[in-house]
């Protein structure tokens, strides 16, 4: 099959498109509120900046090696035996352009043509993508609203055959906010430790869990799943990094050497500017990741009262991550000035042009009449959007 043929099957990510009109609308001076982005407000901050510039200066603008610097895969090390009670070595540990590049690379080091790989639904929208363009088949499991969308290990058990190569779970999950608990955790890493496969663990919003929720490392339930888990984690949404394209990933040594192999052959390392601010990011001053969590948990709250004060919509109150996943269906099968609405994609874009707010559709997500709502705008923001969707669904009354 030629790459064009692969791409055929994939297509531009749902939520790169849905930005892309945004900021189109934006630049033509459209007065528009962007709940679609995954991305926290504010700026990085300054220690983490200062760092950057310091290697600059220093003239740390060279070729690193492919994997990382050991300064930075060393600091991951650290991060994960203080922050999660997991023990790696250097080697053991890929720094990459972002946790999505991890994503690839690991999906890629792990299946081949015709493996299966189960994906619990609603899930990340590059996870399938990724999946198909290694030749692989998704194989979703349904992780519906009634069960807070999350799996249960009867669920996954169905889902797993002798094609099954690999197991991705995402914690704190995107788009749907949910956290998997110590117990429930236990009750999958027990599930997952003798098949014959790997597991994927995605928890770049660890950071981010409210309401007394407590985060938990897949990979730290045992050893044994430990042996088989690839964490990918990074810096992009805790401190505010996302356009530093700096994620990283860590698991067992022969995954860990195909991924940095891949790597070798694609982009090479990550920006050594950006390895700089991570490695800064990881080891300095943490006074603004609390500030940041406690920020999101007080839109959440708001964006969550508003939202389940409209007729017709349900919402699972978010755990974690920091969107907000309603039940739209109430709204298909209508229409309005700004077109038919028979799927969440028309929902999206008829609230875009009308409203003047951009949203994700759920079947982005693999969950069709849903929505995905950033809450990582500013609280100003958030209200007028707030406002806005309620005029805008006082039509469908």
């Amino acid at each position: 099959m030629s790459a064009a043929g692969s791409f055929d099957r994939t297509g531009l990510s749902p939520t790169a498109a849905i930005a892309e009109a945004a900021k189109e609308m934006r630049a033509r001076g459209e007065d528009l509120i962007d709940l679609s982005v995954g991305e926290p407000g504010g700026p990085t901050p300054k220690n983490i900046r200062d760092a950057a510039i310091r290697a600059m200066e220093s003239g740390a603008t060279k070729y690193t090696p492919t994997a990382g610097t050991v300064e930075l895969r060393e600091a991951v090390v650290k991060k994960f035996r203080n922050e999660n009670g997991l023990e790696y070595g250097v080697r053991q540990i890929i720094v990459s352009a972002g946790a999505k590049q991890c994503l690839f690379n690991a999906i890629h080091a792990l299946v081949s043509e015709g493996d299966e790989v189960v994906i619990p639904a609603p899930y990340y929208a590059s996870y399938p993508a990724i999946v198909r363009l290694a030749r692989s088949r998704p194989v979703f499991v349904e992780a519906g609203e009634k069960n807070g969308f999350k799996i249960t290990p009867g669920q996954l058990r169905k889902a797993i055959t002798p094609r099954t190569k690999l197991v991705i779970f995402c914690n704190p999950v995107n788009p749907t906010g949910a956290v998997y608990s110590r117990a429930e955790y236990e009750e999958i890493a027990g599930l997952l430790e003798d098949g014959a496969f790997h597991v994927l663990a995605d928890e770049v919003y660890e950071k981010f869990v409210y309401d007394d929720c407590r985060f938990v490392s897949l990979a730290s339930l045992s050893d044994k799943i430990k042996e088989k888990t690839v964490v990918v984690n990074g810096p992009s949404k805790s401190y505010a990094m996302t356009g530093w394209r700096i994620g990283y990933a860590a698991g067992p040594e022969p995954v860990i050497e195909a991924m940095t192999a891949i790597q070798s052959h694609s982009t090479s390392n990550a920006s050594s500017i950006s390895q700089a601010a991570a490695g800064e990011a990881l080891t300095g001053p943490q006074d603004s990741v609390e500030i940041g969590r406690s920020a999101l948990e007080l839109r959440r709250n708001y964006l969550y009262g508003e939202i389940i004060s409209l007729k017709g919509l349900t919402c699972v109150k978010p755990s974690g991550a920091f969107y907000l996943f309603p039940n739209v269906s109430a709204y298909m099968s209508r229409s309005r000035r700004g077109g038919a609405i028979h799927n969440s994609a028309d929902l999206a874009m008829v609230l875009l042009r009308e409203a003047k707010v951009a949203a994700m559709p759920g079947s982005a997500f693999g969950a069709e009449g849903y929505l995905r709502l950033s809450c990582a705008v500013p609280m100003a923001d958030l209200k007028e959007a707030a406002s806005r969707i309620r005029a805008f669904a006082a039509g469908f009354d």
